[in-house]
């Protein structure tokens, strides 16, 4: 972690701004001349930090130099951002004064030196603190800079293994390899016992089936495999998948089988009122339900969990897969005769799977002399599944034999430290990424087994403890997403899939880590990151080490006063807080003002109803999660986090108006707000946050932002939900001023609370992908509409004055049309196709609708016909796949081109039964239901 740290601090000491202060600074102890000892120093400790990172591991001596030096450079870091947020509060406060000037336009942030002549806004003390701290640090660092010589460590020549980063990464596809090698044998017994007709054995109702191996044998990827075959698919009512792991809690597992089910789990904490929850849930249907990473041996545990009311509720034939390293969990659930045991693999499949990987794409190097090399490194990884991916990640861009022959010489294939077997293939991949990929690797010990990473998110928090250099946050985002997608193709990262938000306009990516890995990233970390399950038994005993940075409470069934755990010295190097499923009305002030460190707050999923002013306190804030809670408003001191890069309020129910002083965080970059159903209020003020990149949900209204102000937030991407309140004075220019079309949104949702008959104005960019529009009162479609050459959805709903479809047949990706409430509309004409006139159907061949794939008419109450066009040269909805037409009481036909289309599904409700239909296709699947 030192050599990527190191480099981010010696970045930030070459751009401490002394520019504008000079004169302060000749009276406050040559602060300028102390840093720059201080950058001499780090450089030459940099030299040797190579060997020391390595030496680290067997070494507990290397390892404690290695902890002082990061403790100054944390410092340092510190200390060097509170004197630049000094800066940025001026730039704001010189927004402020510029704009009395002139309202709401963006304001240049080139600094007069005059503006921040500390002299003027008094300021003198407070340099003074931060420049004799500075001293005092570079007197520890000389030493610790002396130090390193009694370790005799070899010097690296200074470069830069990040310099890849800037590189497209090559493809990742061997991630998604089968890893099935040598389990051919398991599986299919697997499988077997899922299908199998009867479990009499014994009389039970329910087959208990243990997969049992060692760490990185495979386990959850086999049971993965079965759960997600679509012959087991079919055979069960429900599927269920928990990952229990450690510690065990009853409560827990039973709450996440009944969310398993769909069902909503019950607030209670009484162990016997969610067990009938989950009887009930589960009652009379054939079940499958997986437990995934099983450890407790304690069988009074189990008797909590009472395996027993799944066993009686669940239909016959249901099955129970556990999956563990332990045999004694098979023995304590009686089920040890089905128990299938997963060895090391053979020498020969332990190799096919390393080839697979290592020589993907590049088969003829195998048989070049690369070949024998990789079939000794095969041997080294022992029959372990996991440490052959690893390494055959980490060979696959190795071009040459002599760095082949490296990893096969390594010392580190003899380190008496490293216990676990699979630890020693993963610290040769560990140690061949580029020092910032290798701190954000052990960021994520931050979290808990089989937590499940949302890739932006982890960007973002990565962001907010300045993992990455560049010049700007742009370059620092791109530079996250490579890292991202680099831990993907080392196999550091898995189980990587796209889900769908809330309003299926937009998508993320997800992505867990191995347990093996979690237990890795543990013990490199050594006492840094913290993770713990609180419960009331544990809680008057807990004590948290005051070495920790980064620590996450979850809280299980019970909560506590934060001042319990957090104190005035375990948390003065605390960097990261976060606490889960508290039931804390509001956090602690004592804690919170001892938390003068913190770059990352997670109060998310909790109880909070009120955040307290001491929040601003926390100047080196980053990041700020308060999702999921209850507070109805935020408190002014909001606006003193200068530094606030992300904000999420995401699912803040009753958050009713954001602080005025919203507009001081010229730093953010991403507000969160999605969910936030009350939140009506943005101030005007937010006009200000020019490098704003998300807002999820936007409300305009008379009183705080208007229309015309998203003209400055003109860096905004991804999706915006823009919502236009009653009684909006001067709309129409107001629309001019907010040039939508040079905003990069891909999703944008527009939703009319009074009729506004100018949507001309708010033309988007052509980029965008999905567009849905709520309640438009104007009886004209938008000429813009037809040049959106990338939309692939789009969605209108309450058109209540609008006569006529927009001409989108030419569009060439659109694949959805949602059409709802256009109650004006008399008949589908030929200009739905794209069709202006009849000379156009005639002129040449033509293709309309090339990708459309569904199609909707919802409540189209005048709808009474459906004009159709035909011909040899014309075709229409090639790709069509459903079709669904419902609460259009006056529709008299559908047009005959319908049947030439490849539908599948068809469904018609609500619709005169006098209505004409063609003929539809045998392979359709046809739902009628007429008035």
């Amino acid at each position: 972690m030192a050599e990527a740290l190191i480099k981010v601090l010696l970045e930030q000491l070459a751009t401490v701004a002394f520019d504008h202060t000079k004169e302060a600074m000749k009276l406050i102890l040559n602060a300028e001349t102390e840093v720059q000892k201080f950058s001499s120093n780090l450089k030459a400790i940099q030299a040797v930090l190579e060997d020391a990172e390595k030496q680290q591991v067997e070494k507990a001596s290397v390892r404690n130099w290695l902890d002082g030096l990061n403790d100054v450079s944390y410092e340092m870091i510190d200390v060097l951002d509170e004197w630049n947020t000094e800066i940025l509060k001026q730039k704001a406060l010189g927004v402020v004064t510029a704009e009395k000037k002139k309202t709401f336009k963006k304001v240049c942030f080139s600094i007069p030196s005059n503006c921040f002549c500390f002299r003027q806004v008094n300021k003198a003390s407070h340099l003074y603190k931060i420049a004799t701290e500075i001293k005092v640090l570079n007197g520890k660092l000389t030493l610790i800079a002396t130090q390193k010589e009694q370790f005799e460590f070899h010097q690296s020549s200074i470069h830069s293994r990040d310099g890849q980063l800037i590189k497209p990464l090559e493809t990742s596809s061997f991630v998604k390899i089968s890893e099935i090698f040598g389990r051919e044998e398991a599986t299919a017994d697997l499988l077997s016992k899922l299908l199998s007709e009867s479990s009499d054995e014994e009389g039970k109702r329910v087959l208990i089936i243990p997969i049992v191996g060692m760490g990185g044998m495979g386990k959850t990827t086999l049971a993965q495999l079965a759960y997600n075959n679509k012959t087991v698919e079919t055979c069960f009512e429900e599927r269920v998948w928990v990952c229990v792991s450690d510690p065990f809690d009853g409560v827990k597992i039973a709450k996440a089988i009944i969310s398993g089910t769909g069902n909503t789990a019950p607030d209670s904490t009484v162990l016997q009122d969610v067990l009938q929850c989950m009887s009930r849930c589960l009652e009379g249907k054939k079940c499958l339900i997986v437990l995934d990473d099983v450890w407790t041996e304690d069988q009074s545990e189990w008797e909590s969990l009472k395996l027993s009311v799944i066993m009686e509720a669940c239909a016959k034939d249901s099955k129970i897969v556990v999956t563990t390293r332990k045999e004694k969990v098979a023995e304590i659930m009686g089920a040890t005769t089905q128990m299938i045991h997963l060895e090391k693999l053979s020498d020969e499949n332990c190799l096919a799977l390393f080839n697979s990987i290592a020589f993907l794409g590049r088969e003829e190097d195998k048989d070049n002399g690369f070949g024998a090399i990789g079939e000794k490194i095969a041997k080294k990884c022992n029959g372990l599944p996991l440490a052959a991916r690893t390494l055959g990640a980490l060979m696959h861009n190795k071009k040459k034999r002599g760095e082949w022959q490296e990893v096969l010489d390594s010392k580190i294939w003899a380190l008496k430290e490293v216990k676990q077997q699979v630890f020693r293939p993963l610290l040769l991949s560990y140690y061949e990424l580029a020092p910032t990929v290798r701190r954000c690797l052990l960021y994520c010990a931050t979290f808990v087994k089989d937590y499940q990473f949302n890739k932006q998110n982890l960007i973002e928090l990565w962001m907010s403890h300045d993992y990455f250099s560049g010049k700007d946050y742009k370059e620092k985002e791109t530079t996250g997403q490579y890292v991202f997608e680099t831990l993907v193709m080392r196999s550091f990262f898995q189980d990587v899939v796209e889900k769908e938000d809330y309003y299926n306009i937009s998508s993320s990516i997800y992505c867990k880590m191995h347990d093996i890995v979690h237990d890795f990233v543990l013990f490199l970390n050594k006492n840094e990151c913290f993770t713990v399950e609180i419960k009331e038994a544990n809680a008057r005993r807990m004590r948290i080490s005051e070495e920790v940075r980064h620590l996450m409470l979850m809280f299980a069934s019970f909560s506590s006063p934060l001042s319990d755990f957090i104190s005035a010295v375990n948390c003065k190097k605390l960097r990261t807080l976060a606490i889960f499923n508290s039931t804390m009305s509001s956090i602690d002030i004592k804690a919170i003002s001892q938390m003068k460190c913190l770059r990352t707050l997670n109060l998310s999923h909790n109880k909070m109803r009120e955040i307290p002013e001491e929040i601003g306190e926390l100047i080196h804030l980053r990041y700020l999660d308060l999702s999921q809670n209850y507070m109805e408003k935020l408190p002014d001191s909001l606006g003193n986090l200068y530094n606030l890069q992300t904000l999420c309020l995401t699912g803040c129910l009753v958050l009713i108006r954001l602080p005025e002083t919203m507009g001081n965080l010229i730093n953010l970059k991403h507000l969160h707000n999605e969910g936030c159903s009350y939140l009506g209020y943005l101030p005007r003020e937010m006009a200000r946050l020019t490098s704003l990149q998300t807002l999820n949900e936007c409300t305009l209204t008379d009183e705080g932002l208007k229309l015309g102000d998203l003209g400055s937030l003109d860096q905004l991407q991804g999706s915006l939900w823009i919502k236009l309140k009653e009684n909006l004075k001067d709309a129409t220019s107001d629309a001019e001023k907010a040039p939508l079309l040079n905003t990069k949104l891909r999703f944008l949702m527009l939703w009319f609370f009074e009729p506004y008959q100018d949507l001309e104005a708010l033309q988007p960019h052509q980029d965008l992908e999905t567009l849905t529009i709520y309640w438009y009162g104007g009886t004209r479609v938008p000429s813009w509409m037809i040049s959106l050459q990338n939309l692939r959805y789009l969605c209108l709903d309450g058109w209540s004055e609008c006569e006529c479809l927009p001409p989108l047949g030419k569009l060439p990706f659109l694949e959805k049309i949602d059409v709802r409430g256009m109650k004006k509309v008399k008949t589908v004409r030929d200009e739905f196709l794209g069709i202006m006139d009849t000379q156009t159907s005639a002129s040449s061949s033509s293709v309309f609708f090339p990708k459309l794939k569904d199609l909707r008419f919802d409540s189209m109450d005048e709808l009474e016909q459906w004009e159709g066009v035909g011909g040899d040269e014309i075709t229409i909805m090639p790709c069509l796949a459903s079709l669904t037409i419902s609460y259009c009481t006056k529709l008299m036909n559908l047009p005959l081109f319908l049947r030439d289309t490849p539908v599948k599904e068809v469904s018609i409700s609500r619709c005169p039964r006098s209505i004409v239909m063609p003929v539809w296709p045998d392979n359709c699947d046809v739902h009628i239901s007429f008035l």
